[in-house]
């Protein structure tokens, strides 16, 4: 039962971030499974089986809001879903020793990234004439393959560059990213079965993510409109790099004081990274209401 709790307060905090944002669902879930002892396949399996009712919650929360681009939803989340299959039979394939040094990588360059996205300022919007198809299916090709391999990376691949475009609203890409990621659950979940047929998959582990990542899913659905989504991103990005940090310091054995000398710095850079994002948010919200209270005294004059 405290397994079951600690996995489920895991999913939903997994969702929440992941609704908010259209990013680190699996990255957030997997590091915690991984912490929990589950090999990077059976991480990476469990995940994606949670994902696909906790993507289908996520995805009919965001059609509600208005958030959701089909267009965007089927060019890319097809594409990704081959990508998905294919990187769940050639992760499935690879020995535990070398899959968690690799997959705890690939977590952490995410998070690095995830956090550094969303610590600087916002690109400014362009024209919203919508993204071609010759990016978004390679674009959901990686994604799916890094997704399925890395045990998270879809939306990490995904939202930032959609985002960086500027041709869709941002509301727009979150929720088209996270409602495709129904396909790349389902695909990647098929991968892992058929190659996996012969390991035990704990299914309480599934529950419990699943539980969480469908209470959370309206409500992150509803945050993604009115809480700063760079604080979030930097919040989540800074905790998966510590988390991954962690696990590759175990995997190299590294000597003392190292790993205090790397948890430090990680831990200074975040809280660093996190009071610059307040500092910015604060200002940008300052400026609007100066702006606002000039607009009526100009009216008038």
């Amino acid at each position: 039962m405290q397994a079951f709790l600690i996995f489920a307060i895991g999913g939903f905090v997994a969702q929440l971030v992941d609704g908010s944002l259209g990013m680190a669902y699996g990255v957030t879930s997997t590091t915690i499974l991984l912490t929990a002892g589950l090999t990077p396949a059976l991480a990476s399996a469990s995940v994606h089986l949670a994902e696909i009712g906790t993507s289908v919650a996520s995805g009919v929360s965001h059609w509600k809001f208005g958030n959701v681009d089909w267009k965007i939803v089927l060019t890319l989340g097809v594409p990704g879903a081959i990508g998905a299959f294919l990187g769940a039979t050639a992760l499935s394939n690879v020995s535990t020793e070398a899959a968690e040094p690799w997959m705890s990588t690939i977590l952490l360059a995410l998070g690095v990234y995830v956090l550094l996205r969303f610590a600087i300022r916002p690109l400014r919007r362009r024209q919203l004439t919508g993204v071609s198809p010759k990016l978004l299916a390679p674009l959901g090709l990686v994604a799916g393959f890094v997704d399925a391999t890395g045990g998270g990376g879809w939306g990490p691949v995904a939202t930032p560059t959609l985002l960086s475009t500027g041709k869709v609203e941002p509301r727009k890409v979150i929720g088209s990213v996270d409602t495709s990621e129904f396909l790349i659950a389902v695909a990647a979940s098929l991968g892992f079965l058929f190659s996996l047929a012969d390991q035990k998959l704990s299914w309480m582990t599934v529950g419990a993510l699943l539980l969480g990542g469908v209470a959370a899913a309206p409500l992150a659905a509803y945050l993604v409109r009115i809480v700063p989504m760079r604080l979030i991103g930097v919040g989540a990005g800074g905790l998966i790099v510590l988390t991954n940090a962690r696990t590759l310091i175990k995997a190299f054995d590294l000597p003392a004081p190292t790993p205090t000398a790397i948890y430090g710095a990680i831990v200074v850079a975040w809280v660093a990274a996190l009071a610059y994002t307040i500092r910015v948010i604060i200002s940008e919200r300052r400026e609007i209401e100066d702006l606002e209270e000039d607009a009526p005294a100009a009216a008038r004059s």
